[in-house]
């Protein structure tokens, strides 16, 4: 039985890929649902994970943490369901954008936090800021032109990639980021996700007010 810990939806992307993965790949689990307090921290998280972060993957009990190690160990665990390119080349490409979206982009994650509900058009737009829109950009068009053809989404047909990139799809909405065609067509494939309308609903019901994710707010 898998059991996975989450913070809130409305804010933690972190906890939202591994969800819309298992969630968007018809893969059963419990979820357990802890809240962050105003600094974006989950004391009850070391509960669940040595780290004391979210998300955390139980996998009978035992743990495993980090967005990208629970992802590869879903894929792992259910073969059949395909959740990385068959392709090898693809394959070696969507784990390196995976990474990188693990990794980087540090400029456009300070400036502009996940935050479902809001509607912030321009808030925290900046040149760095840019800089990580146009790679993301460069990502989403280079992948979809090279690997996208047999559906819409990154590779075609549904992978890690799009779970990992789905929060980046949460933040250009939220601050109305304008792409381009292409990828703005990417963008709306993955708010049509089933699983990711689940979460955005969920998120958007949520009340709770965490500070350290609120910049351009008050309570």
């Amino acid at each position: 039985m898998l059991k996975l810990v989450i913070g809130n939806k409305n804010y933690s992307s972190w906890s939202m890929r591994p969800w819309v993965l298992l969630r968007g790949a018809g893969i059963p689990f419990e979820e357990t649902q802890l809240w962050f307090d105003d600094a974006g921290r989950i004391a009850e998280a070391r509960r669940y994970s040595p780290a004391g972060q979210v998300p955390v993957l139980l996998v009978d009990d035992a743990p495993v943490w980090d967005s990208l190690a629970i992802c590869e160990t879903v894929a792992e665990l259910f073969p059949e369901k395909q959740l990385w390119p068959a392709d090898a080349r693809a394959r070696q490409v969507a784990r390196s954008i995976c990474a990188e979206m693990h990794a980087g982009f540090r400029k456009l994650r300070g400036a502009m936090p996940m935050n479902i509900r809001a509607s912030l058009p321009g808030k925290g737009m900046n040149a760095d800021v840019q800089q990580d829109i146009d790679r993301i950009v460069a990502i989403w068009q280079s992948c979809r032109e090279r690997f996208g053809q047999d559906g819409a989404m990154l590779f075609g047909r549904f992978t890690v990639a799009d779970a990992c990139y789905a929060p980046v799809v949460m933040r250009f909405m939220t601050h109305a980021v304008a792409l381009p065609p292409a990828a703005q067509a990417y963008a709306d494939a993955v708010r049509a996700l089933p699983a990711v309308r689940e979460w955005m609903a969920a998120a958007r019901s949520e009340t709770a007010f965490v500070a350290a994710d609120e910049p351009y707010a008050s309570r």
